[in-house]
């Protein structure tokens, strides 16, 4: 997998219809997707529960692009394993889940995973300097963690903070919560190389009718270039 800093979109499954997830992956990177983004919860680290590993593996031969799988739970490091086994390209975990980050992100790259780190709204983006040559993603949270559809937090000051500190380290820097044809440009100015987007893709589409999400795709893009 080698390093391509142009803009990714990311569809997150959470907003995806969850019998049909195999069906949906597929239609949504017939339509354009660049990554598609697994938002795992646990309903203690965050207030809403999704899904695990399990999931992640049924859905993983239906993926032909890249998995990008967002463990927002606490503790991390004794699901890592699973979620590598299952086939996660890439593996984020928060930097506010537990007192020992490095570590976690020691235990990612060493399950052959590439690492990624996530900050909430509230957390600066110093949080993670001496993070920066153990990760291959910083991924700014642009909403609180925990819920589908909620309304954009601008992060535009942190994303180029974090830019700045990046230099030429081949290290994706990630946005998610409230992309749409409006913010994209915003974080993408700032420095913002992936985009995941939920609801602003799956509107108005379905498994039967996919078009919808290729023009939801494209307007995002329209949007930054």
């Amino acid at each position: 997998m080698s390093f391509d800093r142009s803009v990714k979109i990311a569809p997150s499954i959470l907003s995806a219809d969850f019998a049909n997830f195999g069906a949906e992956i597929e239609a949504v990177e017939g339509q354009g997707a660049d990554w598609i983004h697994v938002d795992v919860m646990d309903g203690h680290f965050v207030p809403n529960i999704t899904f695990g590993a399990s999931t992640c593996a049924a859905i993983r031969p239906h993926i032909k692009t890249i998995m990008d799988v967002h463990l927002m739970i606490a503790p991390v490091d004794p699901y890592i394993e699973g979620f590598a086994e299952a086939g996660a390209d890439f593996i984020t975990a928060h930097v506010e889940a537990g007192p020992h980050i490095h570590r976690t992100l020691q235990a990612i790259r060493g399950a052959g995973a590439k690492a990624g780190v996530a900050l909430n709204p509230g957390t600066p983006a110093d949080a993670v300097v001496e993070l920066l040559d153990m990760v291959d993603l910083v991924c700014v949270m642009t909403v609180n963690p925990g819920f589908g559809g909620q309304k954009f937090i601008d992060m535009t000051a942190k994303v180029r903070r974090l830019r700045e500190m990046i230099g030429d380290r081949p290290i994706h820097i990630e946005i998610d919560g409230g992309v749409t044809p409006q913010t994209a440009p915003l974080v993408v100015e700032a420095g913002a190389d992936v985009l995941v987007a939920g609801s602003a893709v799956f509107k108005g589409g379905s498994v039967t009718d996919p078009a919808p999400y290729g023009e939801n795709i494209r307007a995002i893009r329209a949007s930054y270039t």
